[in-house]
């Protein structure tokens, strides 16, 4: 009987995570959302690490190129000046200008890449130091902006909203330049 009791406790608790997973999906708020670009974007970085063909590294480095520019470009745009409003101290602003340059260091290397192609001698380089960049950023974000941004008192549902849109907007910009 206790086996069947504890068997049917699993099954809840599974069932209770599965839902709740289920929910944020559906109604992710602003951190989720970066978050869940953070996660496709180190994920794209991985893919490319384990490419052999230089047309596959060629397409993971667009589409790497693609993800940050977009997502950069909301968080500037939107997630970091809202931010700094919810939040006018000196040490968020700190934290947000050291944001910016790492975004600014990032957007010099994403502009190298774009012009070159896989065949350039130095193109994986581009790609490891920007990953390394990125990587350090996320960790900076998750343990900085992010608290910051929960304490501000911000509508984070509403944001992501705003970010989705403005997201969508630039990746359909994209799409007709490309």
């Amino acid at each position: 009987m206790a086996s069947h009791t504890s068997q049917s406790t699993r099954a809840q608790s599974t069932s209770k995570a599965s839902s709740a997973r289920k929910r944020r999906a559906t109604s992710e708020d602003a951190l989720a959302l970066l978050r869940a670009d953070h996660d496709a974007v180190l994920e794209l970085f991985d893919r490319y690490e384990s490419a052999r063909r230089k047309e596959q590294k060629q397409k993971l480095a667009e589409q790497i190129c693609l993800e940050l520019t977009v997502h950069a470009t909301i968080e500037e745009e939107i997630f970091y000046p809202e931010l700094r409003q919810a939040q006018p101290i000196e040490a968020i602003d700190d934290i947000l200008n050291e944001a910016d340059v790492e975004h600014g260091g990032a957007k010099k290397l994403i502009a190298e890449i774009e012009s070159s192609n896989a065949d350039d001698d130095k193109f994986d380089a581009r790609i490891k130091v920007l990953s390394e960049y990125i990587k350090h950023h996320v960790k900076e974000e998750y343990r900085c902006i992010f608290p910051a941004a929960r304490k501000a008192g911000l509508n984070l549902d509403e944001m992501a909203a705003r970010l989705r849109a403005r997201k969508e907007q630039l990746k359909s910009e994209q799409q007709i330049w490309h």
